[in-house]
């Protein structure tokens, strides 16, 4: 019973990741057929073209290296410019 539990998570986990992209035509005139593929996200680890994955609808093995350091999603906010200048009473202030 557990192994069959175990399964269905990995499925569940599995069929989570992938999105279906439908037929298009790219910018240079080429058709391009519906598919499914690994859902966007910030790493390549675990993409089907990926060297050590694999493509479970077609079995044809990754081929692109791995990139174990993505860059980061969150950047930190950037300091704000100091604003000087003077005032109506003649003073001069930065804030």
């Amino acid at each position: 019973m557990k192994t069959i539990a175990i399964v269905a998570l990995f499925c569940a986990g599995s069929a989570m990741a992938q999105v279906y992209v439908k037929p298009h035509v790219t910018k240079d005139g080429t058709f391009v057929d519906g598919h499914v593929r690994t859902a966007p996200n910030n790493t390549n680890l675990d993409n089907y073209s990926t060297k050590g994955n694999s493509n479970p609808y077609t079995g044809q093995q990754g081929t692109v290296q791995p990139n174990y350091f993505p860059q980061p999603t969150y950047q930190p906010p950037q300091p704000r410019q100091q604003q000087c200048g003077y005032t109506a009473a003649g003073q001069y202030v930065c804030r």
